[in-house]
């Protein structure tokens, strides 16, 4: 072990110096008081320590030990409904000792070592595996089942392996590798955070992660093991997307990350998450979850950490096959962190502050994100979808964080203000926003839910965007300015916005809409214009179209039960054709 003594404290900042045989990124515990930091620079003899606790109190000469080990995460069963701070403490299991405030020099294993698991062995002995076999099962929650994975880089045969009860800390199986030497295998393995977990190969993103929202899924959908920014300003309902998406997504595992957000926040995701019903399963979402909670009180130099220690477990379940989808909740906070211990080691800042690396942090942290082939002799398909919400000050995108993840993400949700003050919820700006997957993913469209899903989304748009140029139109001059088709334009718009687009995250049945339903609520809408249009080219009035009865039931489509939509729809349908057909019979007369 290597030691030093403190030579100056800056806040989350500590420099100590005698650390000559101290490696970069190697965890150390800082004086008497044993708190952890990570040495993020090294001149010479002196290190530069991040330290994830507070260090008011601490002074020069108290010693500093490097433990030689980076900064690493314990990976195994009882990580999932667990609550863990940024360097992956257990919240819980913390507060049994020192109450509801973090004490300092805490040290609490981040899984339970005495809690037993039943282990179900999958192979034999004499069995020749590789990292990423799976050597058998535990049963974690009612409905994730947690795969006991050979370690990366073990190429060998089993030399014993047995079925049981174990804690993670006991021995559930022996590899002898290629060179003889027998490793030990337990429940539980370690990974550090700042280092990728490999696989054989990354897939193409030509698959959806459907979320159950329209104007993600049909609009600016995401690819699975996709990566998407959701930048709002204050009120705009980022969290209550992510929200929902971690409750309808199509994915196994839900890893939500609160990176300096704050606490009351945080306390309403654990109020919150336990409660809500898993509609696939029927079971708590928790029983699928891992949250960690950094919130905005807690020391900053962890916040750096919460983003990678929430990846790397995101990254393990992705490695049994699974497809996982991570929140991180704001990225923004984790950017001002870095800013800030940038700025205590004196470097050359780059836009507003900002270190000059902030893009090439957020792009390793991105491309971590991916739908892969798995190592292991299965070749299983897992997936890992990061959707990270970005904290703009004042709504302004135009800011360093949000550019640099603009330029890295292929899903832009931009969040406007204006929408949430008019209530319209999701507040995603159809204007602003993109996704730039939707060409690799039209073929998955057209096989799997309808061969002309790509030309009525494209429709969809194409009315959004008159509807904003007709719209500067009236302002300047009124809707007496418009002609008739351009009015019957306006109203379809409307109707794309407040029937299709909006949607009520607390109604039974609108808070999830299948892509079947999205499909037919766009050709209800688009048969709307399309019939509103022919009609008026054959001398209709135009407020009578306007006024159709049936214009209240396309509305009301969205709330139609799922077993009832093709019933719904065949009715509107012939409905509105007898609407059209009465209004042209009376303009005969």
């Amino acid at each position: 072990m290597s030691t030093g003594v403190i030579k100056k404290v800056a806040g989350p900042l500590v420099i100590a110096e005698g650390m000559r045989d101290a490696n970069m990124f190697d965890v150390v515990r800082v004086s008497n008081k044993n708190l952890v930091g990570e040495i993020i620079e090294m001149h010479g003899d002196e290190a530069s320590i991040q330290v994830y606790e507070e260090t008011s109190g601490l002074g020069p000469g108290e010693p500093v030990v490097s433990t030689n080990n980076q900064l690493s995460v314990e990976l195994g069963p009882g990580l999932i409904e667990s609550i863990y701070d940024g360097i992956q403490r257990p919240l819980d299991d913390i507060m049994k000792i020192s109450g509801n405030n973090l004490s300092r020099g805490i040290s609490v294993p981040a899984l339970k070592r005495d809690r037993v698991w039943q282990f179900n062995a999958t192979v034999h002995v004499g069995d020749k595996v590789v990292g990423g076999d799976v050597l058998g099962t535990v049963q974690e929650t009612e409905i994730v089942l947690h795969k006991i994975m050979v370690p990366n880089g073990i190429v060998g045969v089993v030399k014993s392996v047995e079925s049981g009860e174990y804690t993670v800390c006991d021995t559930i199986a022996t590899i002898e590798d290629n060179n003889g030497k027998v490793h030990n295998i337990t429940l539980m393995q370690k990974w550090p955070v700042r280092i990728g977990r490999p696989y054989k190969k990354k897939l193409s993103p030509d698959m959806p992660l459907v979320t159950g929202q329209r104007v993600i899924d049909t609009l600016f959908p995401i690819a699975k093991g996709g990566v998407a920014a959701v930048p709002g300003p204050f009120g705009s309902g980022k969290t209550v997307v992510q929200h929902q998406l971690a409750k309808w997504a199509e994915s196994d595992i839900v890893v939500y990350i609160g990176c300096g957000e704050r606490g009351n926040e945080m306390t309403d995701v654990l109020n919150e998450f336990p409660e809500l019903i898993d509609p696939k399963t029927g079971h708590s979402l928790m029983e699928r979850t891992v949250l960690i909670a950094n919130t905005s009180d807690m020391p900053v130099a962890a916040r750096e950490a919460s983003i990678y220690t929430g990846i790397t477990i995101a990254e393990y379940f992705r490695d049994m096959g699974y497809s996982v989808a991570l929140m991180a909740d704001s990225t923004s906070r984790w950017a001002e962190a870095l800013r800030e211990m940038s700025g205590r080691l004196e470097e050359m800042p780059g836009e507003e502050g900002y270190p000059a690396y902030l893009g090439s942090r957020l792009a390793q942290f991105y491309e971590r994100a991916g739908r892969v082939i798995t190592n292991g002799s299965e070749n299983e398909e897992g997936s890992l979808s990061v959707i990270g919400a970005v904290s703009p000050p004042g709504g302004d995108i135009s800011e360093p964080v949000s550019q640099a993840t603009l330029r890295i993400v292929k899903v832009f949700w931009g969040l406007d203000s204006n929408l949430a003050y008019k209530r319209h919820f999701p507040a995603v700006n159809w204007l602003t926003s993109y996704s730039l997957y939707v060409d690799t993913m039209s073929k998955w469209y057209c096989d799997n839910v309808a061969a002309d899903w790509m030309d009525l989304r494209a429709e969809i748009i194409k009315l959004l965007q008159e509807e904003s140029e007709l719209e500067e139109i009236v302002k300047l001059v009124g809707m007496d300015a418009l002609s008739n088709t351009d009015r019957i334009k306006l109203e379809a718009a409307r109707s794309i916005r407040e029937d299709f687009l909006h949607q009520n995250a607390f109604h039974k049945v609108d808070t999830y809409s299948t892509l079947l339903k999205q499909y037919k609520m766009m050709q209800l809408v688009l048969a709307f214009f399309d019939k509103a249009t022919d009609a008026l080219s054959k001398g209709a009035d135009i407020n009578d179209i306007i006024n159709m009865p049936i214009r209240e039931r396309i509305g009301r489509f969205k709330y139609v039960a799922e077993d009832e939509i093709e019933k719904a729809y065949d009715d509107i349908i012939y409905n509105l054709d007898v609407d059209i057909d009465n209004i042209l019979s009376k303009e005969d007369e």
